[in-house]
């Protein structure tokens, strides 16, 4: 089944150089570019992408606005969205997350980091830049106190929410707790729905700002 992409930058030479790297990856398909955010929500209602690749900083309606049009909180049918950005300790990141972006790189990340991003999202997984996401995160949690979870989370599960902050994708996190990917989902579900968050980006800034880091 091949992944179908809305790409959305306000730079042309940036728009053609992700969309001829993702078109050169096995089962994706570029099948709109944008060169702003309302553009981007345009297109996005009208060809029904499996994954959105948002710019933060665009014209018009930028990448924060949009990416709440396409998967905030109110949204019925929301488009898996993954912001890129150029800076990685920008506001305007935390804005993105917030707003409902499964995940984000930045423009340096590569093209298989980036294939990566976008099949993730598309299996609805995410893919955080694991550079970034710690220090990026942090940043912001620092003067935060997280939300109490409705029940006590089991040593497994902090277990998979550390790794999940670290950065790490569901395969990835089963190879390396010895478990099932089922498993792995069925822990993450459990955690989710405890901590009161609705995804891996969510999830995964609770888990810095309670201190439940990867070691």
């Amino acid at each position: 089944m091949t992944i179908r992409v809305l790409v959305a930058d306000d730079q042309e030479i940036v728009r053609t150089g992700l969309r001829t790297i993702l078109d050169a990856q096995d089962g994706i398909q570029v099948v709109a570019v944008a060169a702003d955010g309302r553009q981007a929500v345009r297109l996005a209602r009208a060809h029904r992408p499996d994954v959105c690749l948002l710019d933060l900083r665009m014209p018009v309606l930028d990448g924060v606005a949009a990416t709440r049009e396409l998967a905030g909180p109110g949204v019925d049918d929301p488009v898996p969205v993954v912001v890129i950005t150029t800076f990685d300790l920008d506001e305007h990141v935390h804005a993105a997350l917030g707003a409902g972006a499964r995940g984000f790189l930045l423009k340096d990340a590569g093209p298989g980091l980036l294939a990566q991003a976008v099949r993730a999202a598309a299996s609805g997984d995410a893919l955080i830049d694991p550079g970034v996401t710690v220090r990026l995160l942090s940043h912001f949690a620092a003067s935060r106190r997280p939300p109490t979870p409705s029940a006590p989370l089991t040593d497994r599960e902090e277990a998979v929410l550390a790794l999940v902050a670290a950065g790490r994708t569901n395969a990835e996190i089963a190879t390396e707790l010895h478990l099932s990917l089922s498993t792995v989902k069925t822990h993450l579900g459990s955690v989710l729905a405890k901590t009161g968050t609705r995804n891996r980006v969510e999830v995964a800034r609770w888990a810095i700002e309670s201190g439940l880091t990867a070691r």
